[in-house]
C-alpha cells in the first residue's frame, strides 16, 4: 500500500480488473492431479456441468515474468483437465496479482446459492433443460426447480447483503416469509454477526412482530416459559445494539492497543531508572504504584524493591 501526497491510499487489488483469453495450452500447471482423480465422481460432476452449461467459475492464473506468453495455473486443475477431454482449446481465465496460491484460497469463496441460482437461470434461457443441469450437477430435478426459484418473494436489497455469501437456501425460505423491510433488516443482521446458519435465521423469524411477517401467524396458546415475540424482539434489539458497539471498538481497537504499548514500553523504561523510582516513592506515591500495576500487569513489570 502506498500514499500520496494528500494521505490517500492506493489499496492493491487481488486480481486484475478485466478476464483474459487464453490457449490452455499456454497455461502451467503448478500442480498435478492425484492419481484417479478423473474417475472420481467430482470430476464427473465438474466435466458435465461444463458440457451442459458451460464453465461457471473462471481459473485463476498468474502471469509469468520470465515468459510472457505462458501463466502459471493458481486454480482449477481438475475444470482445465475437463476442458482438455471436452476438446475446448481456449477458457477465460482471471489474471491475479499475486502468484501465492494460498493467497488466493483465502480470498475466493465457493459458488454462493445466489450465484448458482443466477447460472442455472442463465443455462434455462440458453436453451438447457433442466434435467440436462441436473444431471451435470448430480442433483435431482426437484432441487434444480426449487433453485429456479430461490429469490421469489425476496426483495433485490437482501439479495444484494446476501448475493456472495454462505447463505443456503432454507435460509430464503425462512427470509420469504417476512416483509422486504424485515428481509433486509434480518440479512443485515446476517451480515454483521457473518452468522448466515440456518438456526439464526429462525430466531430472527421468531423475533419478527406480525406486522412485519409477509403473511401473519396464527397465535397459539402461549405456555409457561415460553418466550414471547416481544421478548424476541426485546433481544434482537440488543444484539443489534451490541453489534454497533463492536463496530464501533474494532475502529479504534488497533491504534489504542498500540498507544498503550508504547506507552507501557515508556513506563517500564522510566521505572528502570532508580533516581525516577526513588522521586516519585517520595513525591508522587499514588503514581508509582499505578505505574508498577501498569508495567507488572504482563508478568513483566520491575522488580518492587527498587528504591
Amino acid at each position: 500500500m502506498s500514499a500520496d501526497r494528500r494521505g490517500t491510499h492506493a489499496v492493491k487489488l487481488a486480481f486484475e480488473p478485466d478476464t483474459i483469453d487464453l490457449a490452455i495450452e499456454q497455461l502451467v500447471p503448478l500442480k498435478v492431479l492425484r492419481p484417479g482423480a478423473k474417475e472420481s465422481k467430482k470430476y464427473a460432476q465438474i466435466r458435465g456441468s461444463i458440457k451442459a452449461i458451460g464453465l461457471v467459475e473462471a481459473p485463476v492464473v498468474a502471469r509469468n515474468l520470465d515468459d510472457a506468453a505462458k501463466f502459471f495455473l493458481l486454480d482449477g486443475h481438475m475444470r482445465i483437465e475437463a476442458l482438455k477431454d471436452l476438446g475446448i482449446q481456449r477458457v477465460e481465465c482471471l489474471v491475479s496479482t499475486d502468484d501465492e496460491t494460498y493467497t488466493y484460497n483465502k480470498r475466493i469463496n465457493r459458488l454462493a446459492a445466489v450465484q448458482e441460482h443466477s447460472m442455472i437461470k442463465r443455462a434455462i434461457a440458453r436453451g438447457v433443460p433442466e434435467a440436462a443441469i441436473a444431471e451435470a450437477l448430480g442433483l435431482n430435478i426437484e432441487t434444480i426447480f426449487r433453485r429456479t426459484r430461490l429469490l421469489n418473494g425476496i426483495c433485490p436489497e437482501a439479495v444484494e447483503v446476501l448475493k456472495d455469501t454462505s447463505a443456503p437456501m432454507a435460509v430464503f425460505d425462512i427470509l420469504r416469509r417476512m416483509g422486504p423491510i424485515r428481509q433486509v433488516e434480518a440479512a443485515e443482521l446476517m451480515a454483521g454477526q457473518n452468522n448466515y446458519s440456518v438456526q439464526f435465521a429462525k430466531a430472527l423469524l421468531a423475533a419478527t412482530p406480525d406486522a412485519a411477517l409477509a403473511v401473519p401467524r396464527r397465535k397459539p396458546p402461549k405456555r409457561d416459559g415460553q418466550v414471547s415475540t416481544e421478548q424476541m424482539a426485546k433481544m434482537e434489539r440488543e444484539l443489534a445494539s451490541l453489534q454497533t458497539q463492536v463496530k464501533s471498538f474494532e475502529e479504534t481497537y488497533g491504534v489504542d492497543t498500540l498507544h498503550l504499548t508504547v506507552a507501557r514500553g515508556y513506563i517500564r523504561k522510566l521505572l528502570a531508572n532508580p533516581k525516577v523510582v526513588s522521586w516519585l516513592g517520595q513525591h508522587r506515591g499514588e503514581y508509582l504504584g499505578e505505574f508498577r500495576s501498569l508495567t507488572d500487569s504482563d508478568g513483566e513489570g520491575t522488580d518492587r524493591t527498587i528504591g
